[in-house]
């Protein structure tokens, strides 16, 4: 007896491609799609190792050997609404966005869970380094076994009538394992490299935003307002940043404060000044009932730093403000902050 049909997101990598495989051996009835964002115009010299038409033959070729059907979904309209579009204008407002967020809670979350639907399917697996626990009540999300793979940070935006309907076979793994496994299946994925950049950025960030935002000068001040020096347009600087400005000669070690685009201007400051004892988000989501939220819990700021203590001091359905027992660095407006409770994740939302 099958346990199910999954529809299971490839990629053309090898978490993905190992993820079938383990549904597939499980018992559930595995059917396999890879979802299609690149444009027609795009240049074959610019394509990544992933959502490209290379990873997509990949993808199929994977399929092909377990013995999976594999279609290739058309989500070019829904990915430029939903994705790219929003990236741009999150850049053009002085903001630095996180695109992979978006993708999973309004693309793969969403319109995919939907298109699963539609194809008869109980399920939506994919190869996220995440764990789903079912406590009996509603399954939570977990972080994965591998501390250097773990990927909740990017799934706070799930919508929660999705929780049930999406898995994650290999979130116990760590990527050794997963690649061993690749190897014992017989895919060619096994020992195909991580791609670790923007899957629709051609090149570098600065240029394929300095093509969508034409480019304005204008003047680097610090947080008294004095005239330190010029910037190229608020569109290529975050918060954080301290090399790569053109600033007037001094002994001071500035990092940038603010990015204010509505007066095309770039504030700077020390790293003290760079540095936040709270935030407000905006756009929020929660996996668990608001009235369950913890007062006090983690938060964690950027991908690749730990979370750290924070009580929350408002929480409502629009937005969430938090205090952190000490100052975090680089606090940045588009980011996401994402709470947990030890592993568990219990949702986030766009820095504001």
């Amino acid at each position: 007896m099958s346990k199910g049909r999954v529809l299971a997101a490839m990629s053309g990598g090898v978490d993905s491609s190992v993820t079938a495989a383990l549904l597939r051996d499980d018992g559930y009835e595995v059917i396999g799609a890879m979802m299609r964002f690149w444009p027609d115009q795009k240049r074959v010299s610019t394509f990544d190792s992933c959502c490209s038409p290379d990873a997509a033959y990949e993808a199929r070729r994977v399929a092909d050997h377990l013995g999976l059907p594999f279609y290739l979904l058309d989500y070019r309209e829904v990915f430029e609404e939903n994705i790219i579009a929003p990236f741009v204008q999150e850049y053009r407002e002085g903001r630095t966005p996180n695109p992979c967020v978006l993708c999973n809670s309004k693309v793969k979350f969403d319109h995919l869970v939907k298109k699963a639907q539609m194809l008869g399917c109980d399920f939506v697996a994919t190869g996220h380094y995440v764990q789903r626990i079912d406590n009996g009540v509603s399954p939570e999300f977990h972080r994965g076994s591998d501390p250097k793979k773990d990927q909740t940070y990017f799934l706070w935006g799930t919508p929660r009538n999705a929780l049930e309907r999406v898995l994650f076979p290999v979130g116990h793994l760590e990527k050794p394992a997963v690649r061993e496994l690749a190897r014992q299946y017989g895919l060619i994925t096994a020992e195909k490299a991580e791609s670790q950049d923007i899957c629709f950025v051609p090149s570098t960030i600065q240029e394929y935003i300095g093509e969508r935002i034409a480019p304005k000068s204008g003047e680097i001040v610090d947080t008294t307002g004095n005239v330190v020096g010029e910037h190229e347009g608020t569109q290529f600087y975050t918060i954080g940043q301290r090399k790569g400005m053109k600033l007037f000669q001094s002994h001071l070690e500035r990092f940038i404060v603010r990015v204010d685009a509505s007066k095309n201007q770039i504030v700077v400051g020390s790293k003290e000044e760079c540095s936040s004892q709270s935030l407000s988000a905006r756009g929020v989501n929660y996996l668990v009932d608001l009235e369950n939220l913890p007062e006090n819990l983690e938060a964690q700021v950027r991908y690749r730093t730990a979370p750290v203590p924070a009580k929350v001091v408002r929480a409502e359905a629009q937005g969430f403000s938090l205090e952190f027992l000490e100052p975090q660095f680089a606090v940045t407006p588009g980011q996401s902050v994402v709470l947990y409770n030890g592993s568990r994740l219990l949702g986030g939302g766009f820095i504001a």
